[in-house]
């Protein structure tokens, strides 16, 4: 198995789908362990537990989401230096991205597990569930080095053209977290806990493994004592890539929460018909993250390489594969809905069954917007303009805090079923003219270079 995998040459098309088919598997399998987690909790914890999980969706897609973000966007510069062959200066950027997310990753852990308990507060998570939604989530939080070890190292590994191996990690993650799942709920009776016990482990398994798999085989990430040091022209880079990047997913996630607070007020049957739905929709539109991810790194190394015209060729070529699969995920949707959603809720539940279609029908009409916002925003991020993916994420923001403030309170679920939807389209309104601008603006560079 190559350890890296140079995407400035060759046919586009056979690029991304030779990158992104390994990539989809895995997230397809990081989200089978969410699915897991989600279908142990309501099958035999019940309605309230598996509300209380999701109820902590949107705070942890905010403080993970960044944490996630901030690892991918240290991955960008070094596949610029791949892309443009300078490996020294590679290996530097690898070297101070360990030291700058450590130092996230303590800052974090203590900041998010002292707030944790006003924070479900503040989100006005109802009190039937709050103990609940507590503890699973304090758990979660309490393992975010995890999640930096594990985002960290298996994004340099994709920056240098490989997704395959973590494909192969990812898969053994979810296999452990399915087990552990059992475990911890079933047989050692840990309720929500165990569920949140069981993501934390099996993602520190996950990241030993991408750090043995570093040591052994991918020599160009290999350091050397005088490579160690903390830099400040590395730092400065590293922070104004990865800060960026963290931001834009937590600018997202606060329409999110505020969202979900708008949800919470509704009550938990509402907020158990979110829940549900919101893990298949997860599911479905794994290959539109994997579409997302693949652009990240063929945008990040073409731009290294400044190889503009391969930037255009290989966006038309994502464009059109996140076209056939939107049509295909609603026709999934469509007609296998009702049954996916019987997975995660008992057939007499018959209210929350009806709201969770419907919210899960409504979403996968504007599939190919999603789409397009996940590959524009990433091919951006990696020609390395992460400003324009936070704007992008304010105006998500703005649309589902729209929603959430002026529209739940009005018109009552129905209107939530359309946060997203919006969110998408205000997205791509600014981010298809931000593709363009930022191409020139390269194009002008690199005429400045030749004169």
């Amino acid at each position: 198995m190559a350890a890296t995998k140079d995407m400035t040459e060759g046919s586009p098309m056979k690029l991304i789908l030779g990158f992104s088919i390994p990539l989809l598997f895995g997230y397809l399998f990081q989200q089978l362990y969410n699915l897991v987690d989600t279908m142990i909790v309501g099958q035999f914890l019940g309605v309230d537990a598996l509300a209380a999980v999701g109820a902590t969706g949107s705070i942890n897609f905010l403080i993970i989401g960044f944490c996630n973000g901030v690892c991918n966007g240290f991955a960008l510069p070094v596949a610029h230096r791949f892309g443009a062959k300078d490996y020294k200066s590679l290996k530097k950027l690898w070297a101070n991205s360990i030291w700058l997310a450590s130092g996230f990753a303590v800052i974090m852990t203590i900041a998010t597990v002292i707030l944790c308990r006003w924070i479900l507060r503040m989100m006005q998570t109802p009190e039937n569930i709050m103990e609940y939604s507590y503890q699973y989530i304090v758990i979660i939080f309490m393992g975010i080095p995890t999640t930096f070890l594990f985002n960290l190292t298996s994004g340099m590994i994709r920056a240098l053209g490989n997704s395959r191996t973590p494909l192969v990690i990812l898969l053994i993650s979810s296999v452990l977290n399915i087990i552990m799942d059992l475990v911890f709920i079933v047989d050692f009776h840990l309720g929500v806990s165990g569920a949140a016990l069981a993501t934390v482990l099996s993602q520190l398994i996950a990241g030993v493994i991408f750090v043995v798999y570093i040591i052994k085989k991918v020599d160009m990430l290999h350091l050397q004592k005088d490579e160690l040091p903390l830099q400040k022209r590395e730092i400065v880079e590293l922070f104004n890539a990865g800060v960026p990047m963290g931001l834009q997913y937590s600018i997202t996630a606060i329409g999110s929460v505020i969202l979900q607070t708008a949800v919470n007020s509704l009550g938990s049957a509402a907020v158990a018909s979110v829940t549900a739905a919101g893990k298949i929709s997860m599911f479905i539109v794994c290959p539109f993250d994997s579409m997302g991810a693949t652009m990240a790194t063929y945008g990040g190394q073409n731009a290294g390489g400044y190889k503009l015209d391969r930037l255009h060729k290989g966006l038309g070529s994502c464009v059109l594969l996140g076209a056939i699969y939107s049509a295909f995920a609603f026709g999934v949707i469509y007609f296998l809905g009702p049954t996916l959603l019987h997975l995660f809720v008992d057939a007499g539940e018959t209210q929350i069954l009806a709201n969770s279609q419907r919210f899960l029908l409504t979403n996968a009409l504007f599939y190919f917007p999603l789409a397009l916002v996940n590959i524009v925003r990433f091919m951006i991020q990696g020609m390395g303009f992460g400003v324009f993916a936070i704007l992008a994420g304010v105006f998500e923001m703005i649309a589902r805090t729209l929603i959430g403030i002026v529209f739940v309170p009005m018109f009552g679920f129905g209107a939530a079923c359309f946060a997203n939807p919006l969110a998408w389209i205000f997205a791509d309104a600014f981010l298809i003219p931000a593709y363009f601008s930022v191409w020139k603006k390269m194009k002008k560079q690199v005429e400045a270079r030749s004169i």
